[in-house]
């Protein structure tokens, strides 16, 4: 595949995935706050009552499962000079995962959601500065041959959203 090309549609990962006990208590058990250490990753499985090397191939199977599509830290880019832009796009049905998928790519792309709309697909872009995140947009404007509309931040507001698996 053409490094520059849209992939091919992916398979529903919900269905493929079974979670046992200890991945439910992974995933409610890193929401809302990681370690800040010299090894964040073996105080988290302690805490979680994992061996280190337990938590890393888990955590590395449910990325490649896609039952969690991203694993990392959110920043208020805005705070150190970087810039979070909201956008949305109107993908066809058929069209839809692939171009899901490619955005979902782009490392400055984060909360990528379908809607019932004529903007169907929600997501933020999020990079060091606002040329990076108007960059990454032009280039999956590109890419897709989809507009993307950009919805820049009139007023912030904090609201923590934690998942339960």
């Amino acid at each position: 595949m053409h490094p520059h090309s849209v992939p091919p549609p992916i398979a529903d990962y919900a269905s493929a995935a079974l979670l046992d006990d200890v991945d439910r208590r992974i995933i409610n058990g890193l929401q809302g706050g990681f370690p800040v250490c010299t090894r964040p990753y073996a105080r988290a499985a302690r805490d979680l009552g994992l061996e280190e090397a337990e938590l890393l191939a888990r955590l590395r199977r449910l990325l490649d499962e896609r039952v969690l599509t991203r694993f990392g830290p959110l920043f208020d880019a805005s705070r150190f000079g970087g810039a979070n832009v909201l956008a949305a796009m109107s993908i066809p049905r058929q069209d839809f995962e692939r171009i899901a998928q490619f955005v979902n790519q782009q490392p400055e792309i984060a909360h990528n959601y379908r809607r019932e709309h004529r903007l169907n697909m929600w997501f933020v872009g999020a990079a060091e500065t606002p040329e990076k995140v108007e960059a990454a947009f032009r280039y999956i404007e590109d890419i897709t041959g989809y507009p993307v509309f950009r919805f820049p931040k009139e007023q912030e507001y904090f609201v923590e959203l934690m998942l339960r698996a």
